[in-house]
């Protein structure tokens, strides 16, 4: 084996195809061939050799790096799978290369994702340890009050953990906003679940220094000042 050899997952997020994470769900799915030959986690690719996705053949990319900050609407899955669900956020930008989402934004809520073909800073984002500042505006289904603010400030028991303490502000009757600095799945509607309250909409308007400010449905290219921020721990 080849001194330059690398991880399967690491060759396809360096090719700009999809994050790492995301990589190892297509080898467990059995979609990933080197030369010919179906492989498995932690394969590594030596050069030479030719990796495909589906049939299709994956090249490391030449081209510019690309980040976008899109404004995703109710509806739009964030997912690169075009085979499972046909409402996919990368058909949906329909951008002229490949690129994908970092992190999720659940398919009923809606606001701000960040897409790009680096897969490198999709795997430094990911880490919990970074602890981004995710910014968010909520609507709940009943009055709120002061026990439902502090519980959700100080940390709810969910997916058999406690959530990490964070920011929140009630902005009216049945409205707050939350900054939270960890991923979990579904979080904030599973934290109001866990306190009787049900989430009517959910939007995110920041991520880090990147603020939601192009129309639904819309994007824009990042500044390279807040790309640079993003690379920041």
């Amino acid at each position: 084996m080849s001194q330059d050899a690398i991880r399967i997952n690491k060759y396809l997020s360096q090719a700009g195809f999809c994050s790492r994470r995301e990589a190892d769900k297509l080898l467990e799915q059995g979609r990933v061939t080197i030369n010919g030959e179906f492989i498995e986690m932690g394969t590594k690719v030596n050069p030479g050799d030719q990796v495909f996705v589906d049939g299709n053949l994956v090249e490391k990319e030449t081209e510019e790096k690309v980040y976008l900050a899109v404004n995703k609407p109710k509806g739009v899955v964030c997912t690169t799978n075009s085979k499972v669900e046909r409402n996919n956020i990368v058909d949906f930008v329909n951008y002229p290369t490949r690129i994908f989402p970092i992190g999720r934004l659940d398919k009923m809520s809606e606001g701000l994702i960040l897409m790009t073909n680096d897969g490198e800073i999709v795997n430094h984002i990911l880490r919990a340890r970074n602890y981004h500042d995710k910014e968010y505006l909520v609507t709940v289904d009943k009055t709120i009050t002061d026990e439902f603010i502090h519980k959700m400030r100080n940390g709810v028991p969910i997916l058999d953990t406690i959530s990490r303490k964070c920011e929140v502000e009630k902005l009216g009757d049945r409205s707050f906003k939350i900054v939270l600095t960890q991923g979990l799945n579904r979080q904030i509607r599973r934290m109001c679940e866990a306190l009787d309250y049900r989430v009517r909409t959910l939007k995110r308007t920041r991520i880090k220094n990147i603020k939601l400010d192009v129309e639904k449905g819309e994007y824009r290219h990042l500044s390279l000042e807040e790309v640079n921020d993003l690379y920041q721990n």
